[in-house]
C-alpha cells in the first residue's frame, strides 16, 4: 500500500508507534461522540493499531487504512480508511483530534482518498455516512463534491440513542467530470 501525499498531509500506514497520537484522540468523548466506537481504552487503541497493521498483508486489499499525519513535521492528527464493500463501490471515513478540526485537513484527506480510489482503484461509487448532527463530517462530504443522497430518521443507535444519519456519495463520472 502506498502513501498518499496532499499539500499539506501525508497519509501513510499504522505503525505501532503512532500509539500515543492515536489514544491521545480516541480517548476522549468530544473526539469520538460521533464515531461508533470509544473513548477507548489503552487496550482498544493497541487491538485498532494491530487490526490495522495486519491487514495491509491482505490479498485482496480492501481496506485502505492510513494514518493522517502532517507533512512537515510527520505528526499524527487523525486516521483515515477507503474500504471497498462490493461492486466497485467503496465507504470513506476519517477522524481527526479534535485540535485540528476546522483546518480544512478533512476536506483535503477526503479529496486525496476520492482521487486514489478513482483514479488507482478504478471504483464506480464512494459514500460516506454520519450522524445528522455532525456538522462537521458533513461540510467535509460537501465541500468534497460529494452529494447528500439520503437522510436516514433514527437509523443509526449510538450512546444510547436513535440518531439521524445522512449518506454522501460521489460517482466516478461525477468526478470525471470536475478534473
Amino acid at each position: 500500500m502506498k502513501s498518499l501525499t496532499t499539500e499539506r498531509l501525508i497519509l501513510r500506514k499504522w505503525q505501532e508507534s503512532d500509539f500515543a497520537a492515536v489514544h491521545d484522540y480516541a480517548k476522549v468523548l468530544e473526539n469520538v461522540r460521533y464515531m461508533p466506537f470509544g473513548p477507548n481504552s489503552e487496550e482498544e487503541t493497541k487491538a485498532f493499531l494491530a487490526r490495522s497493521i495486519v491487514r495491509y498483508a491482505d490479498d485482496p486489499m480492501i481496506d485502505y487504512t492510513y494514518a493522517v499525519t502532517i507533512r512537515e513535521t510527520g505528526q499524527v492528527i487523525g486516521g483515515c480508511s477507503l474500504t471497498i464493500l462490493r461492486n466497485q463501490e467503496a465507504s470513506l471515513g476519517w477522524i481527526l483530534h479534535r485540535d485540528q478540526w476546522k483546518k480544512g485537513y478533512g476536506t483535503e484527506l477526503a479529496g486525496a482518498l476520492i482521487h486514489f480510489g478513482f483514479s488507482e482503484l478504478k471504483l464506480h461509487r464512494i459514500f460516506a455516512t454520519c450522524i445528522a448532527d455532525n456538522y462537521g463530517s458533513y461540510r467535509v462530504m460537501e465541500k468534497s463534491h460529494m452529494r447528500r443522497e439520503a437522510h436516514f430518521i433514527k437509523n443509526r443507535f449510538q450512546r444510547g440513542e436513535w440518531q439521524d444519519e445522512f449518506i454522501y456519495a460521489i460517482l466516478q463520472e461525477e468526478w470525471e467530470m470536475m478534473k
